[in-house]
């Protein structure tokens, strides 16, 4: 496999400017009543947690799930469960909890560092893949709508950034039964199946993804595997060129837990190794890095059908909510509310 490392190249600066946002606090504590996911902690100090609710929490161990649950085992000295509230921003749908989010402090890193963090429940949605007018690089075949197609717009929850553009990194790219980029063995590969589950895995197979594949995007190697950062995380120059050449620089991952979700976030002031360590704490059995660099995370929710009052929740000052309503530079990666597992994604 050609190394990734020397087909890496700088992602420029975009020259528009956007207004700053202010750095989101975490939001009010979860209710542990219905279905409302939540997150489960395992705490020295649980009776405090409520007054500790308006900082970030750095104690993540567990994806959200329909109710709290211990984090450690039943009957072990000390064991103490806390929820940490994650905010579940589809409730306009009507239905269970599909896409929650958390923003945490990084242990052992500085204090204004915070992480940003997305939940979403694969069982229910359909996640696209489109194309930007450039990313992921130049092509002769459609490139499709280059922006959330307006034939899921009714039913969009989320969008978020996907990874390097072709000439910075070789990798393979399949959507809408279009082969853009043939598949690179060895390189992590976020799928999507046609019977509607989603993973993340170290392609093993041909440059074509086959018929039990609805969509595939490859982006250097594994982050993380088997709940554990993997070796070549701690060779920072293996996982991109970074803006001045400075090691720790905004990061974002996309990662998968052990029931099959989706777990996204994005940091500053990341390198290759702490990032891994981000999708650890958040219970990632397998990650991978998607773009870096300070023009390129985002990550968007909508307060209502037809996406409506959209949301930056990765306060980046390089992007605006609006991003992928309208024609995008680089591709994306939006998340629809299911109508059927293995349904075709909107186009």
């Amino acid at each position: 496999m050609k190394s990734a490392v020397s087909c890496l190249a700088l992602h420029h600066i975009a020259s528009t400017v956007v207004s700053r946002r202010a750095r989101r606090g975490v939001v009010a504590i979860a209710t542990v009543l219905g279905s409302l996911a939540l997150l489960t902690v395992s705490s020295r100090a649980s009776a405090t947690m409520a007054s500790r609710s308006a900082a970030p929490s750095s104690r993540v161990v567990s994806s959200p799930a329909p109710v709290c649950q211990s984090a450690i085992a039943p009957g072990a000295q000390h064991a103490t469960t806390s929820c940490v509230n994650w905010s579940v921003r589809d409730t306009w749908a009507g239905h269970g909890p599909v896409v929650a989010l958390l923003n945490f402090h990084l242990q052992g890193q500085a204090a204004g560092v915070v992480a940003y963090a997305g939940w979403i429940r694969t069982a229910a949605t359909d996640l696209g893949l489109y194309l930007g007018y450039e990313g992921p690089g130049v092509t002769n075949l459609s490139r499709g709508p280059e922006a959330v197609p307006s034939t899921g717009i009714s039913r969009l929850l989320a969008t978020f950034n996907s990874g390097f553009y072709e000439k910075d990194g070789a990798a393979g790219f399949y959507t809408n039964h279009t082969l853009y980029f043939p598949m690179l063995k060895g390189l992590a590969t976020l799928v999507r199946y046609t019977n509607g589950t989603v993973g993340i895995t170290q392609w093993a197979a041909g440059s074509n993804p086959g018929p039990t594949v609805l969509m595939a995007r490859q982006n250097l190697p594994l982050l993380v595997n088997n709940s554990a950062p993997t070796a070549l995380t701690a060779n920072n120059y293996a996982w991109g060129l970074t803006l001045h050449g400075a090691p720790a620089v905004w990061r974002s991952a996309l990662g998968i837990d052990k029931n099959g979700n989706l777990i996204y976030a994005a940091a500053s002031d990341q390198t290759a190794a702490s990032m891994a360590r981000i999708m650890v704490t958040l219970h990632c059995v397998r990650a991978m890095e998607l773009d870096i660099n300070p023009e390129w995370p985002i990550f968007v929710t909508y307060a209502g059908p037809g996406a409506a009052k959209p949301t930056l929740d990765v306060p980046n000052p390089n992007q605006i909510p609006g991003r992928f309503l309208y024609t995008s530079t680089k591709d994306f990666f939006a998340v629809f509310l299911s109508r059927s597992p293995g349904e075709a994604q909107p186009w």
